[in-house]
């Protein structure tokens, strides 16, 4: 009899620790946005976006860090989008030295080691530029989470994807703040890569939105996993079509007839 007991009470001791740790992830994740949060009734900083103004619907775990948010697909072993607000404050000169990737311990279910990418012959593409956050070294060093990175072809993410996300820090030097959602295109039956078969993704989509003068403005890309020479501007698409692929309802916080018209858009005037 004693033989069962230390066992069950080795698992009853792991289990609370288990229990114990994802509240308090879960706090520290609602702390994080609320501090962003705080910050916009600060002073002149009333009319600056946060993350939590347009976060997509997620079925997933959605996990908030000091600068960006993202819901983690345990299936997949990624995210299926990731969120953050691009300000010019974030663009600076600081020259970081580039840290190794970590596992994101916030992810309940346990995320996706980088050993999955050793050999595989994909990149780990980041879905948060670390260059969109400069503005501090904690913020920087953070988008090197392996929940905040995908398979990607060497040279669509050091070609096509490398000039997008360059565009999107120049539409925030012209425009202010930018709120930017990220990511891979999920569906059953995608190749995988490692041990626990992170998805290999054919897209990748990004949207951008923004308050302009005359109103809020929409600008989305679909891209396929592949390297091109094309401009990007070859691969505008509409919000409504990223939301048919991916599932995903993203601006629903706006009101029906302006979500309605800027996700049909395929336009980049005004941008």
């Amino acid at each position: 009899m004693r033989k069962l007991i230390y066992p069950v009470i080795v698992l009853a001791l792991v289990a609370c620790y288990y229990l114990w740790e994802t509240k308090s992830n879960e706090a520290i994740s609602d702390q994080n946005l609320q501090e962003e949060i705080n910050l916009k009734s600060d002073g002149d900083r009333t009319s600056e976006l946060t993350r939590n103004d347009f976060l997509p619907k997620s079925d997933n775990q959605i996990i908030h860090h000091k600068s960006y948010s993202l819901s983690y697909n345990e299936y997949h072993e990624q995210a299926d989008w990731t969120v953050h607000v691009l300000k010019k404050s974030d663009m600076t000169s600081a020259n970081y030295s580039r840290p190794y990737f970590e596992i994101d311990n916030m992810v309940s279910t346990g995320a996706a080691t980088w050993r999955n990418y050793k050999n595989s012959g994909y990149d780990k593409g980041h879905l948060v530029p670390a260059a969109d956050r400069k503005g501090s070294k904690e913020h920087h060093d953070e988008t090197f989470l392996t929940s905040n990175i995908s398979p990607q072809n060497h040279d669509f993410n050091a070609g096509l994807w490398n000039r997008l996300e360059q565009k999107v820090r120049y539409y925030a030097q012209q425009h202010g703040s930018l709120y930017v959602v990220t990511g891979p295109v999920l569906k059953k039956g995608l190749k995988s890569i490692g041990s626990e078969h992170v998805s290999v993704p054919e897209q990748y989509y990004k949207i951008l939105y923004r308050d302009g003068k005359d109103g809020p403005n929409l600008l989305a890309f679909l891209m396929d996993n592949e390297p091109s020479n094309k401009a990007i501007y070859n691969y505008i698409t509409s919000v409504d079509t990223i939301e048919s692929l991916t599932g995903i309802d993203f601006f629903y916080q706006l009101p029906d007839d302006i979500e309605s018209k800027l996700e049909q858009e395929r336009s980049s005037k005004g941008w």
